[in-house]
């Protein structure tokens, strides 16, 4: 694989595997790293843009699809090349180091689908994926000729991911864009940040409705960066409700009965990779961001 970013060899290779530090400093450890083709032993090691990385991955469980019934997995659109599946929350999109929660390639698998083979077998047919904590709108490739030609409709950004997210406060101006590079957090393995070198990252938003302590916004992303819309709306001070990784507030969350981020895939639009034709599909709010909007609504209360 080609060094997409540059900086530690152990950050960049996680980022690069969707591994944690920790577990690629242990593959650089046991020589199972190398850089333009020199075994390299140092995690501290920088790499720069455009190098290229090889990893002998050791086999482990925890990468093998596993085949489950995952609850409240749902379908949206299937048909012969692709499936679009209203992911819930708590469900990884494949496989990965470390994590051994349910995952949308096993539940798939779980109810028969044949899905693409490209790719690394744990990520099979995957063009693209949600966090763990975000739920909604996520489409697979059922085919080859599918997931090539989404893959390629992901890079070249003309699929529609439209989110709607209730963050604390009210954005100023009311619609506006974000544009702030994000890079791995200097200080934590599992965040993201703001930050100068960063990769671009493009974030439109619109708030829909405001509720004083909180705002509905709907957002439309034009990249696709790891928490890209937690991490913009945490910079601008206006975090997700219920997103304590970056600075939500405790009491909000409680008083709305959230234990993750008000953050859900509400729209998927793209041009079919066979037919042509459009495919709009909308994920409906799950129980949880339901109330909690319910709540800030005024039309429940604890």
């Amino acid at each position: 694989m080609t060094c997409t970013t540059a900086g530690r060899l152990d950050a960049v290779l996680a980022h690069a595997l969707g591994s944690s530090r920790a577990q690629a400093a242990r593959w650089i450890s046991e020589a199972r790293v190398s850089v333009d083709g020199q075994t390299v032993a140092r995690a501290s090691a920088k790499v720069a843009e455009g190098q290229s990385l090889a990893v002998d991955v050791p086999v482990d469980e925890s990468r093998t699809v596993r085949r489950e019934k995952v609850e409240g997995l749902g379908v949206l659109y299937d048909d012969e090349d692709i499936v679009v599946v209203d992911k819930p929350v708590g469900v990884a999109a494949h496989p990965s180091p470390g994590w051994h929660g349910a995952t949308v390639v096993g539940a798939l698998a779980g109810e028969g689908y044949e899905i693409s083979t490209s790719g690394a077998a744990e990520r099979a047919g995957i063009v693209h994926r949600l966090d763990v904590g975000t739920s909604g709108a996520m489409v697979v490739a059922k085919t080859e000729r599918a997931y090539t030609a989404l893959k390629a409709a992901f890079k070249e950004r003309t699929v529609e991911k439209v989110y709607h997210a209730v963050v604390q406060g009210l954005p100023d101006p009311l619609k506006g864009t974000v544009d702030a590079p994000i890079g791995r957090h200097p200080g934590h393995e599992w965040k993201f940040a703001v930050l100068e070198g960063g990769r671009n990252s493009v974030t439109h938003y619109e708030v829909v409705e405001a509720f004083g302590p909180a705002s509905l916004l709907e957002i439309h992303l034009e990249t696709g960066r790891t928490h890209q819309i937690r991490v913009h709306f945490s910079a601008l001070r206006h975090p997700c409700a219920g997103d304590l990784m970056y600075g939500a507030d405790p009491a909000l969350a409680a008083e709305l009965g959230l234990t993750r981020q008000w953050l859900h895939a509400r729209r998927l639009s793209f041009a079919h990779p066979v037919s042509g034709e459009q495919v709009s599909v909308t994920s409906p709010y799950p129980q949880d961001l339901e109330y909690a909007l319910r709540h800030l609504r005024g039309e429940v209360s604890h």
